[in-house]
């Protein structure tokens, strides 16, 4: 059976699309199809290129065992629309600036397609959101998202009132700018920059993180992947908000919209090159300072070994 890998690389950078010549080129030496999407393999040139496919708009993962994207982390989440429903990982290049969400680096790209040649890579899967927004009992919008779901003011000059509920039961009401709702995969981005804490990827846990609110009580919490998180824009009030999904689906939302957000049933599968552990990867990516750690000779030996993991190795 003919292998496939979906190619997903930022549309208007040049770096991106030179780079992806090279994989197609070295995957199809390896005789493992690439299906691009119908526009960009157009646009990019590359329709016409030996072992290039015209995916699917409507399944464009359908059959690939894998969806490698080449950017940043915006890329990498157009990717997870696009694997979403096909079981195929995501494995991310960055070329962006922190790109979180990215397995490895541009200069270790080579390195990165001999892993995907050679399957050397392992999966583990991140929680995703659902989320769901109505207005007087009609449905509005159904969507999800792998980062976060904010619900944010339509207007720089006015606040949002909105009352927020867990469970079913009424929390707070806050004048505020938004109201980010997180998944583990997603504090280190809008929620981080929001306030939030950082969470581990292997808790099972959703973050509500208000946005410059005006009240006493409006602290960033974290409860079980079982919750419900709501939010309702407050009726008779001047102020419209806006529903986001992982910053690129949008939809409007009028007072006495009501949005609800729960666990999704569909997870977000990723393509992992090593075993490095997350506290690794925030120093990497946040280029924290260790200086002055002193810890034992066994626990160095440990982080000399993870650091050695970290990068894909030949």
């Amino acid at each position: 059976m003919t292998r496939r890998v979906l190619l997903v690389a930022h549309p208007t950078r040049e770096e991106a699309q030179r780079l992806a010549e090279g994989v197609v080129d070295r995957l199809h030496e390896a005789d493992i199809e690439v299906a691009l999407m119908p526009a960009e393999a157009e646009a990019s040139g590359l329709a016409r290129r030996p072992g290039v496919v015209l995916a699917d708009p409507d399944r464009p993962a359908d059959g690939c065992e894998l969806v490698c994207v080449l950017g940043g982390d915006g890329t990498i989440l157009r990717g997870a629309e696009l694997a979403r429903g096909s079981g195929a990982p995501l494995l991310g290049v960055n070329l962006g600036h922190v790109g979180f969400l990215a397995e490895t680096e541009r200069e270790d790209l080579q390195m990165t397609v001999d892993h995907i040649v050679e399957r050397r890579y392992h999966v583990e899967e991140r929680m995703t959101l659902q989320v769901r927004a109505s207005v007087n009992g009609d449905r509005v919008i159904e969507s999800w998202a792998l980062n976060e779901v904010t619900v944010e003011k339509a207007s720089r000059e006015r606040m949002l009132e909105v009352t927020v509920g867990i469970d079913g039961r009424p929390l707070s009401t806050w004048g505020c700018d938004g109201v980010v709702m997180a998944t583990p995969t997603g504090s280190t981005a809008y929620a981080f920059s929001a306030g939030g804490p950082v969470v581990w990827p292997d808790v099972e846990a959703m973050l509500l993180v208000p946005i410059s609110a005006h009240a006493l009580f409006a602290r960033p919490l974290v409860v079980g992947p079982q919750s419900q998180l709501t939010v309702q824009v407050v009726p008779d009030t001047d102020g419209a908000g806006v529903l986001w999904s992982d910053g690129r689906r949008a939809v409007e939302l009028p007072p006495g919209a009501v949005i609800e957000v729960c666990r999704s049933d569909e997870p977000v599968r990723l393509a992992r090159l090593s075993q490095s552990p997350f506290t690794d990867r925030l120093v990497a990516k946040f280029d924290l300072s260790i200086h002055g750690w002193r810890g034992s000779a066994r626990l160095e030996l440990a982080q000399r070994d993870a650091a050695a993991q970290a990068r894909p190795q030949a």
